[in-house]
């Protein structure tokens, strides 16, 4: 299996925010990775808070 084609930049900020280390993440299946950022996508998602606009 050949390591992901992602850039430096995006490696590092995807180890950050997975919690993996570089080297597991440039080797790490692309399904799986695929989930874990749609995972952190809905973590995102739900945690921002919605911002109501003001009826007037």
């Amino acid at each position: 299996m050949r390591p992901l084609q992602i850039s430096a930049e995006t490696a590092i900020t995807l180890s950050k925010k997975l919690g993996v280390p570089i080297e597991h993440l440039m080797h790490m299946p692309q399904h799986i990775l695929l989930q874990k950022i749609a995972e952190l996508s809905k973590e995102d998602t739900s945690s921002e808070p919605t911002i109501e606009k003001d009826p007037s």
